[in-house]
């Protein structure tokens, strides 16, 4: 079978684009499409959210978010991308324990969240291995999908800041993958990472000068390029499956050509199916419907779902 051992860089197979496949393969790995991915936990901030409890109802083929009812709370209404790939784009019952949270950055002692209460990507992996992770456990290492979209606040909060941004960069992904490796000798053994979009294009940072879109900017692609090198190296080191959805190149395709999407433009925002942004940061379900698409028919098409 195929490995799923490579960098997929998506553009996107949806309404007539291309996608981009940089095959890099790596003996170590072992391929998603080897299984069939029964169960999802997800990790992340607001552009991943659906308000999920680990206390409560836990997600069954009748909700299969869990809680809240499907598809969840999200920021800007309707289902969001992780709402489209649960409950639409996947071939099998696929059960969401999404941990993510508005607001969450990696660590909080590296960026601390707007508010104390944002459960941050390590209290949220925390959540996970003191509950899903404990035997008896419901899922295995074969039947199990992770994934992580994070660094959109942590960037968002700090670009401003000066000093050394491609060193502070390093330092989020330490900590980052320190998380994934606990996740790992959880049990662990399929990942999906997804890098940050470029919120530089957002309608509350085009208030900004362009020299400070141009500074989130960099700090953005520079992030984006360790992250791929970071996933490469544990792959390397690791009997794992993967892939990374490149957010990145999808939302900048879209914005660079609205109308072929439906989309009014690049820059407006509301509550309608022709706005690509749901508010003056957050995507609109109609955009996360793209995002699904792309992540569960075109990377996860051929894994089982």
């Amino acid at each position: 079978m195929a490995r799923f051992s490579f960098f997929f860089s998506v553009v996107a197979l949806y309404c007539g684009l291309n996608a981009v496949v940089q095959a890099r393969p790596s003996s170590s790995s072992r391929s998603l499409a080897d299984k069939t991915i029964n169960y999802w936990f997800s990790f992340g901030d607001s552009y991943t959210d659906t308000g999920f409890n680990p206390t409560g109802p836990l997600p069954n083929e009748a909700n299969p978010l869990g809680n809240p009812a499907f598809p969840g709370k999200t920021n800007t209404g309707g289902p969001n991308w992780v709402g489209w790939v649960t409950g639409t784009y996947n071939t099998s019952t696929l059960l969401t324990y999404n941990y993510a949270y508005g607001g969450a950055t990696i660590d909080r002692t590296l960026v601390a969240p707007g508010n104390p209460s944002v459960r941050v990507l390590t209290d949220q992996v925390n959540e996970f291995l003191d509950g899903a992770a404990k035997s008896p456990k419901v899922w295995t290492s074969d039947n199990a999908l992770f994934s992580i979209w994070i660094g959109i606040n942590d960037i968002g909060g700090t670009w401003n800041l000066g000093g050394d941004r491609n060193a502070f960069n390093d330092k989020l992904l330490d900590a980052y993958f320190a998380l994934v490796q606990k996740l790992y000798d959880a049990g662990a053994r399929n990942f999906l990472f997804v890098n940050v979009p470029p919120v530089d294009r957002t309608p509350m940072i085009l208030r900004n000068t362009p020299a400070q879109q141009a500074t989130e900017r960099d700090i953005i692609n520079s992030y984006n390029s360790k992250l791929a090198d970071r996933v490469t190296a544990f792959v390397s080191n690791n009997n794992v499956g993967h892939g990374i959805y490149d957010s990145h190149s999808q939302f900048t395709q879209i914005l660079n050509n609205p109308t072929q999407y439906g989309f009014k433009d690049a820059t407006s925002y509301g509550s309608g199916n022709n706005f690509f942004w749901g508010n003056d940061y957050h995507p609109s379900s109609k955009a996360h419907q793209l995002f699904g698409q792309t992540v569960g028919k075109d990377i996860l098409g051929g894994t089982g779902w």
